[in-house]
C-alpha cells in the first residue's frame, strides 16, 4: 500500500508498535526532521488507510480499525513496512496487526462460566498483492514474542475463514471451545489461566442490616422494663425495709400513693364534731325525743341548780 509522503523516512524500522498515542518513532540520526504535527498527522493517515483495506477485504459494514478508535483504546498496532520494494523512493505498508486486553465471560470444556482478561486479536490484514509470502507469519511471530504469550493464550475477534487457516497451518489451533459470543479460543486456552480471586461484597455496616441485625440481636437479650402496669410486681407479704422513693410523675410512678399527708386520728374526730349534720340526721333528731347520746351527755353533765333549791 503506497501513500504520497515518504513512509521509509516515517517508519524507520521494519515493524512500526504504534499505541494509542500515534506518536511517531525516533527518527534515524542524519536525516531531516519535519514538523512533529505533520508526522503524527501521517501516521494518522496510515491507520486510517489500512483500517479501510482491512474493512473490505473482510466485507465488513464499516472500518473496525481508525486513527479515532486507536486513541480511544488501549490497543496496540503492528505495522509492517515493505523494505526491498520503494516505489518512487517513498516505500510501501504491507499490512498490520492490531491487538488489545479486554475483559470477556468465556465458557470452557465444562460450559462453565469464567471471567478473563486475554490479549485479543481484534484486526489482521495483509496486503493482498503480497500474501502468501510469509508476511503475514512474519509479523504474527514479532507480536508473539513481542507481547510474550502463546498462540493457544490468545482470543481471536469474529475470525475470517482465512485466519483460521492461517492458525491452523502454522501454529496448529484447530479444535475451538464453542463460545456464545463472536471471539474464539482454542483447546489449551484455560491450561495457563488463573481465574482471579472473587471479592466478596463490602460488609455493611452493623446500623445499615435491616429488619434483623445482630445489633437488634443483642438489644432483644436486654431485659426492658414493661410499661405501668405491666410492670407492678406482686405484693410481698413484708414490705422492705427501705423502700425506693416514689417518682412525682404519674405517668412513670408504679404505684398510686396518697395525695395527702395522713392525717391523725384525734383531729379527724374533732373535724367530724365541726361538721354539720346531715338533714337525714337531723330528721332523726327530731323523732328521737331523748335526743342524741352527745345531748344526753352534755345535758346531764350540768349541775342540778334547780334541785338544790328544793
Amino acid at each position: 500500500m503506497e501513500f504520497s509522503f515518504d513512509v521509509d523516512a516515517l517508519l524507520p524500522e521494519r515493524i512500526t508498535v504504534l499505541d494509542q498515542h500515534l506518536r511517531p518513532p525516533a527518527r534515524r540520526p542524519g536525516t531531516t526532521t519535519p514538523a512533529r504535527v505533520d508526522l503524527q498527522q501521517q501516521i494518522m493517515i496510515i491507520v486510517d488507510e489500512l483500517g479501510k483495506a482491512s474493512a473490505k477485504a473482510q466485507h465488513l459494514p464499516a472500518p473496525i480499525t481508525s486513527a479515532s478508535r486507536m486513541q480511544s483504546n488501549r490497543h496496540v498496532m503492528y505495522v509492517l513496512k515493505d523494505t526491498s520494494a520503494r516505489p518512487a523512493g517513498k516505500g510501501a505498508i504491507i499490512g498490520f496487526l492490531k491487538v488489545g486486553y479486554k475483559k470477556l465471560f468465556v465458557l470452557d470444556d465444562r460450559e462453565a462460566h469464567n471471567e478473563v482478561e486475554p490479549l485479543c486479536i481484534l484486526d489482521f490484514y495483509i496486503h493482498e498483492s503480497l500474501q502468501r509470502h510469509g508476511h503475514g507469519r512474519e509479523l504474527f511471530h514479532y507480536m508473539l514474542q513481542k507481547e510474550r504469550v502463546e498462540p493457544h493464550q490468545l482470543a481471536i475477534d469474529r475470525p475470517s475463514q482465512k485466519l483460521l487457516k492461517f492458525l491452523n497451518k502454522h501454529y496448529n489451533l484447530e479444535t475451538t471451545v464453542p463460545q456464545v459470543n463472536n471471539f474464539v479460543i482454542f483447546e489449551g486456552f484455560f491450561a495457563h489461566q488463573h481465574p482471579p480471586a472473587r471479592k466478596l461484597p463490602p460488609k455493611r455496616a452493623e446500623g445499615d442490616i435491616k429488619p434483623y441485625s445482630s445489633s437488634d440481636r443483642e438489644f432483644l437479650k436486654v431485659a426492658v422494663e414493661p410499661p405501668w402496669p405491666l410492670n407492678r410486681a406482686p405484693r410481698r407479704a413484708t414490705p422492705p425495709v427501705h423502700p425506693p422513693p416514689r417518682s412525682s410523675s404519674l405517668g412513670n410512678s408504679p404505684e398510686r400513693g396518697p395525695l395527702r399527708p395522713f392525717v391523725p386520728e384525734q383531729e379527724l374526730l374533732r373535724s367530724l364534731r365541726l361538721c354539720p349534720p346531715h338533714p337525714t340526721a337531723r330528721l332523726l333528731l327530731a323523732t328521737d325525743p331523748g335526743g342524741s347520746p352527745a345531748q344526753r351527755r352534755r345535758t346531764s353533765s350540768l349541775p342540778r341548780s334547780d334541785e338544790s333549791r328544793y
